[in-house]
């Protein structure tokens, strides 16, 4: 049977695993064991953390929008409602858009999603 050098690859799997652990503190940066470890716990956290930054995000543009909609003398779920009774799609992150850049478009919507409730 013929011997089988590993240098090559090993060498390669520890030094892209080292590379992905850059920037972290102690041993955890240079240690084979202690990165390999550091980046098992920090890879779960991350894919927790782009599930946690939707969540953040969506309550963020909901306060945003609840507030603007209280600076026009509505509350969040009552303009909300009237959005999907008078059929505009427009999503929370895009109304938080409007109500923080432009909110004279903002009163301009929420004026005629109004004209649900009159007529």
């Amino acid at each position: 049977m013929t011997r089988v050098k590993r240098g090559v690859i090993a060498n390669k799997r520890r030094k892209s695993l080292l590379k992905a652990a850059k920037g972290f503190k102690w041993g955890r940066k240079s240690k084979e064991r202690a990165a390999h470890d550091a980046l098992i716990h920090a890879w779960s956290h991350a894919y927790k953390g782009r599930k946690i930054k939707k969540r953040d995000n969506r309550r963020l543009w909901q306060q945003r929008v609840g507030a603007a909609a209280k600076e026009n003398n509505l509350s969040y779920s009552k303009l909300i409602n009237l959005l999907h009774k008078k059929n505009i799609e427009l999503n929370r992150k895009v109304l938080s858009e409007i109500a923080d850049k432009h909110p004279d478009i903002f009163k301009k919507i929420v004026e005629q999603v109004r004209d649900v409730v009159l007529s």
